[in-house]
């Protein structure tokens, strides 16, 4: 079974398709939604698409690690990890279509 990825370019053939713009339109719509989600994270805003799911920004303090192979200890700085959390909404449908 092959899996399809969905791309920038699927979603603004989507739009295009659905609402009627132009094809250029449609690119540009996507990229301005994108970059404004980006621009969002990187202020350390949370993004939640309603119905869909929300980007949450997460710090991990610094700790000290192991090398599975060697066994030698380091340390692991400080970071930001982002994820996703699928809404209840997106988890049901999912769970519908398997």
């Amino acid at each position: 079974m092959v899996k399809k990825t969905v791309a920038r370019v699927d979603l603004a053939e989507a739009i295009q398709a659905e609402i009627g713009l132009s094809k250029a339109e449609s690119a540009h719509f996507v990229e301005a939604i994108i970059d404004h989600m980006v621009t969002a994270l990187e202020t350390g805003e949370n993004v939640k698409i309603s119905g869909f799911g929300s980007f949450v920004l997460s710090e991990k303090s610094s700790r000290m690690g192991r090398n599975p192979k060697t066994g030698i200890e380091a340390p692991i700085s400080a970071r930001k990890t982002l994820s996703f959390r699928a809404c209840q909404e997106l988890k049901n449908d999912m769970a519908k279509a398997r």
